[in-house]
């Protein structure tokens, strides 16, 4: 399944993208094979930064890696990254809800996995036009809560950013570990993120001393950055508002972590 060049997204794109490259990377993490995918514009020489993106909750699929061309455009290296294994590719609600319900249920299993798509992506300098010095993460919805948890972990990254992702963790105290500056982008109206957790994750970022920001975006719910987000799922919606301000927060966002590295 494919989707159309989104039109808010566009202010991102800068320069066409006729010579946009898509390479799949194999590897294995635990006895489990990994098949992530690397994006990046070669009509474009300049060496930049390298992200790690982390799909919602269906996981790797063509509409994920569309959405990681749109947003690389011609600033960043992205390497969507595959943490479910390439044996599960979720077709639907339901096989996604249990694929995020097990990964939630193996959060360790979680970072080693999240960790080592960021350890290929940082791999691939000289083999893609990465600076080598400027790393970031972000996600969307369950994505959202694996790119906390890499932070959580204490990767080498300077900055993330989670798109409508849960914010509960199962350890507060891995947050010490946190190095990165970390930006969470919520819905005002998000009915899969109570109020409760955004006290615990706020509590969470304060005791560990951490550089971040949270962001409530009014009348946004659960899913608004993600533009094949219909409400099929309720309270799960696609806001072209919101995800045109949203994406242009977390540039700016990257642009300043970058500058300070």
């Amino acid at each position: 399944m494919k989707i159309l060049l989104v039109p808010v997204l566009s202010l991102f794109l800068g320069a066409a993208h006729a010579a946009m490259v898509t390479r799949t990377l194999d590897y294995d993490v635990g006895g489990k094979q990994m098949q992530s995918v690397l994006v990046y514009d070669d009509a474009v020489k300049t060496k930049r930064p390298g992200l790690v993106m982390t799909p919602d909750w269906l996981g790797m699929n063509d509409n994920q890696i569309a959405l990681a061309k749109q947003i690389a455009g011609k600033d960043y290296v992205i390497l969507v990254a595959d943490v479910y294994g390439v044996e599960v590719r979720p077709k639907n609600a339901d096989e996604a809800g249990a694929a995020a319900k097990h990964m939630y249920a193996h959060r360790g299993d979680l970072r080693a996995r999240i960790n080592a798509a960021l350890a290929q992506l940082k791999a691939q300098v000289g083999k893609a036009p990465l600076d080598g010095r400027h790393w970031g993460a972000f996600g969307f919805c369950f994505g959202g809560a694996t790119t906390l948890d890499l932070a959580r972990s204490g990767a080498e990254v300077q900055a993330v950013v989670s798109f409508h992702g849960n914010l509960a963790t199962d350890d507060p105290t891995l947050a010490k570990n946190i190095k990165a500056r970390v930006l969470a982008l919520n819905g005002g109206d998000d009915g899969f993120v109570p109020q409760e957790q955004i006290v615990a994750f706020e509590k969470e970022m304060r005791d560990a001393g951490v550089d971040w920001q949270f962001v409530n975006f009014g009348g946004a719910v659960h899913c608004f950055a993600i533009p094949t987000a219909k409400g099929e799922v309720p309270g799960c919606k696609y806001d072209a508002r919101t995800a045109r301000r949203a994406l242009r927060m977390m540039h700016d966002f990257l642009d300043e972590a970058f500058a300070g590295a």
